[in-house]
C-alpha cells in the first residue's frame, strides 16, 4: 500500500465552493446540482469554513417534513446566514501532506471531508469516500 503517497494523487482539485456571502438556499442548490455533501466556504480563494449537508439538515426542519423546497429555502435564507451554519476554521491538510496523514485525520474525527490548502488558499478536498476508493484500488 502506498500510504505515503502525496495527497495530491487523491484530492479533487475542482472543488465546488460557496462564497461567504451566499445564501443557504444557494448551498442547498449546489448540493443537489453536484451531488456533493461538503462545500468549502471561501472569501476569494481563502478558505474560511466548510458546510456539510448534515449542517444544513440540522437547521432545516422542513426537510424532515418534506416541505416544499422553496419554503425551506426562503425560511432558511431569512432566518440564518451561511456564516452561522458553516463550521468556521475547519481542520485542513497542507497540499504537501500524505494520504496517510489524511486518513489519520479523518479516522480520528467526526467529519468526512478534509480541505487541502496551500497556506490558507483552498486547492482541493479529500473525503472519506475518496480514501475508500483509493484503498480499493490497492487491492
Amino acid at each position: 500500500m502506498k500510504r505515503n503517497d502525496p495527497i495530491s494523487h487523491l484530492m479533487s482539485r475542482s472543488v465546488i465552493t460557496a462564497h461567504h456571502g451566499d445564501a443557504i438556499s444557494k448551498v442547498r442548490a449546489l448540493v443537489r446540482e453536484h451531488g456533493v455533501h461538503h462545500i468549502p466556504v471561501v472569501n476569494g480563494d481563502q478558505l474560511i469554513g466548510i458546510i456539510s449537508w448534515s449542517d444544513i439538515l440540522r437547521v432545516s426542519f422542513g426537510d424532515a417534513f418534506h416541505t416544499d423546497e422553496r419554503t425551506v429555502d426562503a425560511t432558511l435564507d431569512h432566518t440564518l446566514s451561511l456564516e452561522q451554519v458553516m463550521q468556521k476554521n475547519p481542520v485542513t491538510l497542507a497540499e504537501t501532506g500524505t494520504v496517510r496523514e489524511a486518513a489519520e485525520i479523518l479516522a480520528g474525527s467526526s467529519f468526512h471531508a478534509l480541505p487541502i490548502v496551500s497556506g490558507s488558499k483552498l486547492v482541493g478536498i479529500v473525503t472519506t469516500t475518496d480514501l475508500l476508493k483509493y484503498l480499493l484500488d490497492q487491492f
